[in-house]
């Protein structure tokens, strides 16, 4: 039980380490998603 306990902390710091170190870097889904080659409607 205490293992299982661990790993779920464990999954936990490394999924949020995870989006801290990738929107850090530039690859976010706000900064993947816009661009030049985005089109948007006007209407």
């Amino acid at each position: 039980m205490k293992a299982m306990f661990l790993a779920f902390v464990a999954m936990g710091i490394l999924a949020v380490g995870a989006d801290l170190a990738l929107d850090r870097i530039g690859f976010s889904s706000s900064d993947r998603g816009s661009g030049a080659d985005v089109r948007l409607d006007d209407s």
